[in-house]
């Protein structure tokens, strides 16, 4: 890793100087694309090279060029791959998004995109013609899955246009629109630049550790950022192919282990909440013996969800962190000893630090901002902006700086420690608790599946730590089980984190990309505290706590550590 160096050509274009090249071998596979019961079929970068060719003609017979941006909201089919590479040769900017998106959020996209084109399935088709008034620069309407009025079929349009070789795009062209995840406020739409897909060799090749013609599954949706990660850019760049799972619908464990012992594959990459869910498995039912590598994103993972993983598959869960805004910057990379819980190490291609507030860098078990630094050059795949808002580009700049709005620490070791999104962090009667290390505890606990923790109001602490817990199959929400969950915290992690109050709740609200809206569950705390009358029980049907003193044991040192 310590002579791992991207080179960045003046001109460069992911469709033309990647995938093509990939296609001059026509045998070289890409995809295998499985459909609803299981059935595996391999597509080529040479079909890919050919049918983005194809797209990118009949978008420009249409009017659509170099600078536009074209919304492309497709779930796990072929055509989703076409369009964005069809768009990228063209020099034209696909801005995708999840088909889980409502009506509202539809138009607010094209809106703030001002685009020119969107490709969409049918469901969401019909949910643009119901705001399709809304969106004035809104030219071109593209749909999948046969003709519909006001619409151009895909596939047919597709088949009939002519072939179109692209634009030469500089490097440094606009490339690409990702909508952030929006765990507070509205979502800001990220610019990435052509280089990209490049900064992704560090996804790929280096944290996924994948060579040419292996095959890599991404746990993922098509909407948001981790599908360009580890769907699209990361493997591809690397030369692999890609595992899609077309089946849509509620994640189905069973299916994932069933598919992995099929058609075996050597990279697997999931977020913590399929691991979780997987780890309740039988595992020692299945073939799980074509796995060589397997990552986590999103946020960090369990350390006892890796250590029962690694003890039925005999691979290591590598952590790894970026954002929306970023490529893998942190991991644990291969080679490098797992510290369970630990994001790992920077990435050899970007200097990443703890700062302060000032943009000082601070010593090992310090916590503070995990920045990167952006200056006197940015990282190749590090975002150019936050497009059309220059303000908030600018709150997330210190100096050289960009601030990921996340806290940490780093150790003695130079491993990084993920302690909570910014606004995330609980401060209880002086404490500072972050509500990774609460929920890590808590889903150690057999009875767990899930869990999130946030800060709920208390007039002697300011805050109490409060636990929504998701409970795994065969457990059953009691006064008993919530007071042991908080014993079992306690012996697990310092006693001052322990969750004072216990809701146990079917699911979790959760981003289109699956990350946990603690915002959410924060404001209905805050709600539900202000509506109790004065010295009123928590009444949550959990367990909460006896308030206990102000101080607690240890109060002089209490900044929690990852």
């Amino acid at each position: 890793m310590g002579t791992f160096r991207i080179e960045v050509p003046e001109r460069y274009n992911f469709a033309r100087d990647t995938v093509d090249r990939w296609a001059e071998d026509p045998e070289r596979l890409a995809m295998l694309w499985v459909d609803d019961e299981g059935g595996g079929h391999p597509y080529t970068f040479r079909h890919f090279a050919e049918r983005s060719r194809r797209v990118a003609g009949l978008l420009r017979s249409l009017g659509i060029g170099p600078g536009d941006r074209v919304l492309v909201v497709l779930g796990r089919e072929v055509a989703w791959w076409e369009v964005m590479l069809g768009l990228i040769r063209l020099g034209a900017i696909p801005a995708p998004g999840t088909t889980l998106l409502t009506a509202r959020d539809l138009a607010y996209r094209i809106q703030r995109t001002e685009a020119a084109a969107i490709v969409a399935d049918p469901e969401v088709a019909e949910r643009v013609d119901t705001v399709a008034s809304q969106c004035p620069s809104l030219r071109v309407r593209i749909v999948t899955g046969g003709p519909r009025p006001g619409w151009i079929p895909y596939e047919e349009a597709v088949a009939a246009a002519g072939p179109d070789e692209g634009e030469d795009t500089a490097a440094s062209d606009p490339m690409l629109i990702y909508f952030t995840s929006g765990t507070t406020g509205y979502p800001k739409m990220v610019l990435h630049e052509h280089s990209y897909p490049l900064g992704h060799r560090v996804t790929g090749e280096l944290w996924c550790g994948l060579r040419p013609g292996d095959l890599h599954w991404n746990v993922s949706d098509t909407g948001w950022a981790k599908a360009a990660w580890s769907s699209f850019c990361g493997p591809w760049v690397a030369g692999a192919q890609v595992l899609v799972d077309h089946k849509p619908g509620k994640f189905d464990p069973q299916r994932t282990l069933r598919l992995i012992e099929r058609h075996r594959p050597q990279s697997l990459c999931a977020p913590p909440t399929v691991y979780r869910l997987l780890v309740l498995e039988p595992l020692d039912r299945y073939d799980l013996s074509s796995l060589r590598s397997c990552v986590s994103a999103g946020e960090p993972l369990n350390p006892e969800v890796i250590h029962i993983w690694e003890k039925a598959t005999g691979v290591t869960i590598r952590d790894g962190y970026g954002q929306t805004e970023t490529v893998c910057v942190v991991a644990n990379w291969p080679g490098l000893p797992v510290k369970p819980g630990s994001m790992g190490k920077p990435s050899p291609h970007a200097e990443v630090a703890i700062i302060d507030q000032e943009g000082r860098v601070l010593p090992p078990g310090q916590e503070g901002d995990i920045a990167i630094r952006v200056e006197p050059h940015r990282p190749v795949g590090i975002f150019r902006e936050y497009w059309k808002d220059p303000e908030g580009t600018a709150a997330r700049r210190v100096g050289p700086w960009y601030i990921t709005g996340d806290r940490g620490i780093m150790d003695e070791d130079g491993y990084f420690w993920f302690i909570g999104r910014a606004d995330d962090v609980i401060i209880s009667a002086g404490y500072r608790i972050g509500p990774f290390e609460v929920e890590s505890a808590l889903v150690e606990h057999p009875a767990v599946a899930e869990a999130a923790v946030v800060a709920s109001p208390d007039p002697v602490r300011g805050s109490v730590v409060k636990a929504f817990v998701v409970l795994a199959p065969g457990y059953e929400p009691s006064p008993a089980l919530a007071a042991e969950l908080q014993e079992h915290v306690k012996n697990t992690t310092a006693p001052y984190k322990y969750p004072r109050e216990i809701e146990f709740v079917p699911d979790l609200p959760k981003t289109i990309s699956g990350k946990i809206r603690r915002v959410e569950l924060r404001e209905r705390e805050m709600q539900r505290k202000a509506a109790q009358a004065p010295g009123a029980g928590s009444g949550t049907g959990g367990a909460p706590g006896p308030a206990g003193p102000a101080g607690g044991p240890g109060a002089a040192g209490g900044a929690a550590r990852g």
